[in-house]
């Protein structure tokens, strides 16, 4: 299996949508545009958030495997899917892209 890159390219947010509906948290989300991890063989980078993590398995595992071509072009580059992570009031983009081993 091989190596994927993760990079958080966007992060938004949606006070109105938070003010309505979530109870306040002390730890949200931390992470930065620009960051990045590096998964291997399939696991889940050290530092990662583990939920979004849980959102974007599959296709980094299926990278690592060097398959792609999700939903037969969905991509420019087949070996690559965006992903955002599962959060409703903060979500993150993530760009994952096959890499060399």
């Amino acid at each position: 299996m091989g190596k994927v890159r993760i990079t958080a390219l966007r992060k938004t947010t949606y006070p109105d949508l938070m003010a309505r509906f979530e109870n306040p948290i002390e730890h949200a989300c931390e992470v930065r545009e620009g960051q990045v991890w590096i998964s291997e063989n399939g696991e889940r980078p050290e530092g990662m958030c583990p939920s979004a993590w849980d959102s974007m398995k599959p296709f980094a595992e299926a990278l690592a495997r060097g398959e792609g071509n999700f939903f037969d072009g969905w991509m420019k580059d087949p070996m690559s899917a965006m992903i955002s992570c599962n959060d409703g009031f903060r979500p993150v983009s993530f760009y994952l892209e096959a890499v060399e081993s």
